[in-house]
Parts: C-alpha cells; sequence; structure tokens
C-alpha cells in the first residue's frame, strides 16, 4: 500500500508518499515566508493552493510514482489554521474522488507521534512536541493519545518568531536565535513560567522585550531565551515520564532541530537512565509523510472517512482521537 500525505496546517505545505513498511518513498514541502511579521493565514493558503500542484508533482518524481500507482489519500484535519487546513483537505478530496480511493483524516500532533515511532527505535515514548502553534507533552495510555502537559498562550516557537521579530531575524527565527545564542555569555532575568505540567510563554516575551528595550546583548538575550524556555519544557517531560513510568522521550516539531534542546533533553534522559529519540531534521517539521503513514495506520484500523466527514477542525484536540493501533510497549501499527 502506498499513501499519499497532504500536510497544510499552517505556513509549510507538505506532500509524501509512505508505503505499508514505513518507508518514506518521498517527501516535499514549500514554506510560505511572510516578507514582514509573521503568518497571515489568507496568505499561506493561497501559496499553498498556488505551489500544490508543483510539489505534488515534484513529489510523484522522487518517488518515482504515478497517480495510478496510490491506495490511499491522507490530509491533516487540524489542529492549525483554518484557509490552510481548508486548501489542503479540498486538494485531498478532489484527489480522492477522482482516484477513487479511500481518504483519512489525521489528527497533526498525532503524526509527529507515528513518524517518530516509525523512523526511529521508540514505541512507546512521551512526545515532547515543540512547533509554532503547539507546545505539549503527549503519551499514550487507556487506549488513545493523552496530553500531559502544554502551553496555556503561545507555542514555543511562536515565542521565538515574535522575539525575533523584535531583534530584526527573518522568519522563522528559531535557527539565528541558536545561533546567536552561541556567543552569549550572561543569563539574563526571565519568568520561569511552569505551572504544574503546563507551560505560559507570553510574559517572557513581555520581559524579552523589555531587556531588549533597555540595550541588552542580542546574544545573552538570545542564550538567556534558549536556556529558560528548554528548561521549562524539559522538567515537564520529565515529570510526565516518571508519572507514566515511560522508558523513553521523542523529540518532535519544529523547534526540535535545535541542537541546544536535544542536549538539554538528551542529558535529563541519561539522568533517568532513559533514552531520547528524535527523527531526522525533515521529519521534526511539519511534513506530508508523517500525515502519509498516520493515514495508513488509521487506514488499517477502519478510520477511513466518507466525502461529508472529510471538513477540517481548527481546535482538534489531540486527547479527542481514538488510536486503536496503538498498544502500550508494542510496534507500531
Amino acid at each position: 500500500m502506498r499513501c499519499l500525505g497532504l500536510e497544510g496546517t499552517a505556513h509549510t505545505l507538505g506532500i509524501g508518499i509512505v508505503d505499508d513498511g514505513g518507508r518514506v518513498l518521498a517527501n516535499r514541502g514549500e514554506m510560505y515566508r511572510p516578507d514582514v511579521g509573521g503568518i497571515h493565514p489568507r496568505e499561506a493558503a493561497n501559496h499553498h493552493a498556488d505551489r500544490l500542484r508543483p510539489v505534488l508533482r515534484a513529489t510523484l518524481r522522487e518517488a518515482d510514482l504515478q497517480l495510478r500507482d496510490l491506495d490511499l489519500i491522507a490530509f491533516s484535519q487540524g489542529p492549525g489554521l483554518g484557509p490552510s487546513l481548508r486548501t489542503v483537505a479540498t486538494a485531498a478530496r478532489a484527489l480522492s474522488l477522482s482516484l477513487g480511493l479511500p481518504i483519512v483524516g489525521v489528527n497533526h500532533c498525532i503524526a509527529h507521534v507515528e513518524i517518530g515511532r516509525a523512523v526511529t527505535p521508540a514505541r512507546d515514548p512521551v512526545l515532547l512536541y515543540l512547533s509554532g502553534g503547539n507546545t505539549q507533552v503527549i503519551s499514550h495510555a487507556r487506549g488513545r493519545y493523552r496530553v500531559l502537559g502544554e502551553t496555556l498562550d503561545i507555542g514555543l516557537g511562536n515565542l521565538l518568531d515574535k522575539v525575533g521579530r523584535t531583534l530584526g531575524f527573518p522568519f522563522p527565527a528559531g535557527p539565528e536565535i541558536e545561533r546567536r545564542a552561541r556567543g552569549g555569555k550572561e543569563l539574563l532575568p526571565l519568568p520561569y513560567s511552569v505551572k504544574g505540567m503546563d507551560v505560559a510563554f507570553s510574559g517572557i516575551l513581555t520581559a524579552a522585550q523589555a531587556l531588549r528595550a533597555k540595550d541588552a546583548s542580542v546574544e545573552d538575550l538570545c542564550f538567556s531565551l534558549q536556556e529558560t524556555t528548554f528548561a521549562m519544557v524539559t522538567e515537564v517531560a520529565e515529570r510526565a515520564m516518571a508519572h507514566l513510568g515511560k522508558k523513553e522521550i521523542l523529540l518532535g516539531g519544529g523547534v526540535a532541530c535545535n541542537e541546544r534542546l536535544r542536549t538539554m533533553v538528551g542529558a535529563m534522559a541519561k539522568a533517568r537512565e532513559t533514552r531520547m529519540f528524535v527523527p531526522p531534521k525533515t521529519l521534526c517539521v511539519d511534513n506530508g509523510a508523517m500525515i502519509a503513514w498516520t493515514g495508513i495506520l488509521m487506514h488499517n484500523a477502519g478510520l477511513d472517512l466518507a466525502i461529508e466527514e472529510t471538513e477540517v477542525h481548527q481546535n482538534m484536540r489531540t486527547d479527542a482521537a481514538e488510536a486503536p493501533w496503538v498498544t502500550e510497549g508494542a510496534e507500531p501499527g
């Protein structure tokens, strides 16, 4: 079986093809990059609509396949930005109807877990999922994925982008913040906002902007921003591992590409005598392959949709979706 996965929850249009053995046959994507400011949902959707055909053609060429060689269509049903979600869902419906193929709607957050389980040795991990729109600690328990902790306001990636705009960095700002942080020497005072199992970042944004207004060093500010926020999410992830007795920590989302974050979480895992896993960076960021693979798991579990059931859900919750294909400690699928 070969599944075509279409991802379009935010700024990235991703299209991937995966087979039922978990092999990624192709994985292409293009990111909408605003000239100024952050993501404008309608402009991101227009970008996806404009680029969908060429990215689809490139994906098929990479896999050396034709549309007629596909067996299943999967798309990101939520959560995400409404205009972007609807653009990709429309394309998925058109492909499903024209090719006569079954269609499944995938929870974007769960897809980050499943692609990690597919391409790393992780089998029953706690996922530390850090992106622009999402910051969650997720793990499987009692028949579905549970959210053990999350942001109470903005995502960690969103925080990095907002601070980056203050500093004049291009979008997305994470890579430049990581680069400049290597030159930081002083840990500046920023709020450490851990509230039980949840975190909050908006106060850190206000404090960082105030420090910059007082001429704080850019390098020190970037260093302090990473050290503070990464320590926060590492703490919450460790507590989740202890609560569930899990022996694996998996990183996912665009922020998981950050080497300093990987070092901090890796040190925590080593101290607990557990293991950390990280997919390749192309599979950490939003991508079509993760949608395709999760689509195969859902299809095999009998979770295909009728066309009239394929409406998108901007606020789709990770813990609202059943995951009958998962058994704690078992192989994926």
